[in-house]
C-alpha cells in the first residue's frame, strides 16, 4: 500500500513543494498519498494547487489531500513532516526581538537559543505535544520528521514527554559542507566527513577526500584572506577552536558571548553580523509571497506585469530591492509551472530508504542514548544516522573533544532548562534558562534579565501556557 505523507503546516508553500518534489520524484513513492494540514486556509489552498502542478509536472499520480482537520490528516499517517511556525511572524517573532531590544540585548536569528529561541521553544512545545497525544492515538507507528526550530529544545521535548518514534532534520551538515567544498575548490561529492555535536552547534571531525585531510585547505582559505564576507564568524571560530562548525555565522554569533555586544559596535563591523537578519528575511518573505500568491490566482498576469507590481511596492518598502524582485519572479514562474529542482532535504531520503530498504547515511537529531560519551545522556544530539526499513539508526561517537563538547554544554544547560520549564509549568526555569544563556549573561545583570522574562511572558499572553507564578527556593543552612 503507498504511504500516507502528513505536511503540517503546508502553507508553507515553497518548503512543502520542495519536499513534495524530492518525494515524488522517486518512482516508487510517486502513488503515495500526500495529504497537507495547516490552520490558514488560503495557505492551504495555494499548496494544494502547488501540489497538483508538483505532480503533473513529474508525470506523478499521488492522491492529494487537504484539510483544516488536524487528526483528520495524521489518521493513518506513516510520515508526518512539521514545518510550523507558532506565533507567526507577527506578533511572536517581532515581539521576541523588539522587547530585548529596549534592553539593549540585539539578536541575529533569535530561532535555535538566546532569549529568542527560550521563548520560541516555550511556545512551540505545547503544540508539538499535542500533535504527539493526537498521533499515538489516530497513527502510533508514524514517523515524525520534525524540521521545526529550536531544534534540539523541540526534539528534546518531545523524546521526554511522548513516544512517538521523531528524528529532527536541519540542512546546516550538508549545506556547510558543501559551502566548504566551494571555499576549497574540491567538488562535494567527493567529500567524506564525519560530524557531529548538537544541532546548530555540530563539528566535522573528519572532513576529507579519498582518506586525505582537507582541513589543511580550510585553513588556507582564512590565511590568504579568502574567508566570504558573510562567513567570518565561522572562520574565526575555525582559527581558535580547530574544527569548523555547521551552522552559519549570523547563527553561531549569539550562541555565544564573543560577537555581539552593544558597546562594541566595531566587532559587528569586523565580522559583518547582520542584526535583525531574521526580521530582514521574514518582511522580505512575506512581501514576496504577496505577489507569488497572485501570480498562482492570476495565472494570466506577465512577469513584466509582476516587476511593474513590486517595483511600484518597493517605493514605500525598502526590502523589495531590485534582487529581490527578480527572485520573486522566478519563484513565481517556478510555482506556476511546478518546477522541480531537488533539494538537499533529508526528509523524502528517509522516507524512501524506509519504504524500499535502500540503506543511506543522514544526520539526525535524537536522544543521546550512549551516543555522544561527553555530552548528557537523554539531550538531543546530532549524529549521522543509517536509514533502511529497520528505520533510523543513530551512530554511536563516541567523546567528542572536550573543548567543543565543553562549548555545547553551554548551550544544552539553556536547553534542558527550557525543555524543563515547558513540560512541568514552573516559570522559575525560565528565568534560569535565560540567566544561563551565553549572550544574554554577557549582556544583561540579573535584575534585567528576570525583568526580560517577566515582559516577554506577559506580551505573550496567550500564545503560552499559564506557569507557577512564585519560584520555589531552596532553604540556606547558616
Amino acid at each position: 500500500m503507498p504511504p500516507k505523507i502528513v505536511f503540517i503546516g503546508a502553507g508553507s508553500t515553497v518548503f512543502a513543494r520542495n519536499l513534495m518534489g524530492d518525494i515524488l520524484s522517486f518512482p516508487e513513492l510517486a502513488d503515495a498519498t500526500l495529504t497537507l494540514f495547516d490552520i490558514d486556509p488560503e495557505r492551504l489552498r495555494t499548496s494544494e494547487i502547488v501540489a497538483h502542478k508538483v505532480a503533473a509536472a513529474l508525470d506523478a499520480r499521488p492522491t492529494i489531500e487537504a484539510t483544516t482537520d488536524r487528526r483528520r490528516a495524521l489518521d493513518g499517517a506513516d510520515y508526518a513532516i512539521c514545518m510550523i511556525q507558532v506565533g507567526g511572524y507577527k506578533p511572536a517573532t517581532v515581539i521576541d526581538f523588539e522587547i530585548p531590544k529596549k534592553y539593549g540585548l540585539r539578536q541575529t536569528i533569535a530561532d535555535t537559543l538566546g532569549i529568542g529561541g527560550i521563548m520560541r521553544g516555550l511556545r512551540t512545545i505545547p503544540v508539538l505535544l499535542s500533535m504527539c497525544r493526537d498521533m499515538e492515538e489516530v497513527c502510533p507507528d508514524v514517523t515524525f520528521l520534525q524540521y521545526v526550530n529550536p531544534m534540539a529544545i523541540n526534539c528534546w521535548a518531545i523524546s521526554r514527554a511522548s513516544r512517538i518514534k521523531t528524528v529532527g532534520l536541519c540542512h546546516s551538515v550538508q549545506g556547510t559542507a558543501e559551502q566548504l567544498a566551494h571555499d576549497i575548490g574540491v567538488p562535494v561529492e567527493e567529500i567524506n566527513y564525519i560530524c557531529a555535536g548538537i544541532n546548530h552547534m555540530a563539528f566535522y571531525l573528519r572532513f576529507e577526500r579519498n582518506g586525505e585531510d582537507l582541513y589543511p585547505l580550510i585553513r588556507k582559505v582564512y590565511d590568504e584572506g579568502r574567508v566570504p564576507a558573510w562567513n567570518r564568524v565561522r572562520y574565526e571560530v575555525f582559527r581558535r577552536l580547530s574544527y569548523f562548525v555547521t551552522e552559519s555565522s549570523e547563527h553561531f554569533s549569539e550562541y555565544t558571548p564573543w560577537f555581539i555586544k552593544r558597546d562594541r559596535p566595531d566587532l559587528i563591523e569586523r565580522f559583518n553580523i547582520p542584526l535583525d537578519e531574521y526580521i530582514r528575511r521574514c518582511e522580505v518573505q512575506l512581501a514576496g509571497w504577496e505577489f507569488v500568491q497572485y501570480k498562482l490566482d492570476h495565472p494570466e498576469a506577465t512577469s513584466a506585469d509582476l516587476r511593474a507590481m513590486m517595483h511600484a511596492r518597493a517605493k514605500t518598502n525598502p526590502y523589495l530591492t531590485d534582487e529581490f524582485i527578480e527572485y520573486v519572479i522566478t519563484a513565481a514562474e517556478d510555482l506556476e509551472a511546478g518546477k522541480v529542482v531537488r533539494s538537499h532535504e533529508y526528509g523524502s531520503l528517509i522516507i524512501h530508504s524506509m519504504e524500499t530498504g535502500q540503506p543511506r547515511v543522514i544526520y539526525g537529531n535524537v536522544p543521546n542514548d550512549g551516543l555522544i560519551d561527553n555530552l548528557p545522556r537523554g539531550c538531543c544530539v546530532e549524529v549521522p544516522c543509517l536509514v533502511d526499513k529497520n528505520g533510523v539508526q543513530p551512530t554511536k561517537i563516541g567523546a567528542l573533544p572536550p573543548h567543543l563538547a565543553a562549548l555545547m554544554q553551554t548551550n544544552i544547560n539553556v536547553q534542558a532548562l527550557t525543555v524543563e520549564a515547558a513540560l512541568t509549568g514552573k516559570r522559575e526555569h525560565i528565568y534560569h534558562a535565560a540567566m544561563l544563556d551565553p549572550h544574554t549573561a554577557a549582556e544583561l545583570d540579573l535584575d534585567q534579565i528576570w525583568a526580560l522574562v517577566d515582559d516577554l511572558i506577559a506580551a505573550h499572553g496567550d500564545w503560552l501556557p499559564a506557569y507557577d507564578e512564585h519560584p520555589r527556593r531552596m532553604p540556606v543552612s547558616r
